[in-house]
């Protein structure tokens, strides 16, 4: 266990590089934060999301997922539509502005991705991504429970 711990936060680490992120943007010709962009892979994803979903899905506060949603649909990259199965409630989803900004991420971040695991077989490849999705859920799916954690306060 302890060797999958180093390369997560090995990962992690490269992940949240300030300088990765910026060279991303720079090459896709896009100017939006770390969080702007999780937030628009996860709309891209499965849209149209209400704000409550969306801050579940990335595991944050519903009040960062209001003012991040805020921001975007100023910039003209989200919008909000009525919910079908909640007329009082509204969901949000990508404009065509939204859509190809995310396309170009997306397609700038495989690119590097193809050239930095060129020599990785289509299997390979494959298996990594599957583990990487299995994990994904299970780590989700423990964090959705009290994971064991006593959250009761003393009286």
């Amino acid at each position: 266990m302890i060797e999958i711990e180093r390369a997560l936060s090995r990962v992690a680490y490269l992940s949240s590089r300030v300088r990765q992120h910026d060279r991303l943007m720079a090459q896709a010709g896009v100017s939006l934060d770390r969080a702007a962009v999780a937030l628009l892979r996860q709309i891209a994803d499965t849209e149209p999301l209400r704000p409550s979903e969306l801050a579940n899905r990335l595991a944050v506060e519903a009040s960062h997922v209001t003012r991040q949603v805020q921001q975007l649909e100023k910039s003209g990259y989200v919008t909000r539509v009525p919910d079908p199965e909640d007329g009082r409630a509204q969901r949000i989803q990508l404009t065509p502005v939204g859509r190809e900004v995310v396309d170009r991420i997306r397609e700038t971040s495989r690119r590097g991705m193809q050239a930095a695991l060129a020599d990785w077989s289509p299997q390979d490849l494959q298996q990594l991504a599957a583990l990487f999705h299995r994990m994904v859920d299970d780590f989700l799916g423990y964090a959705d429970t009290d994971a064991g954690i006593n959250t009761e306060r003393p009286a």
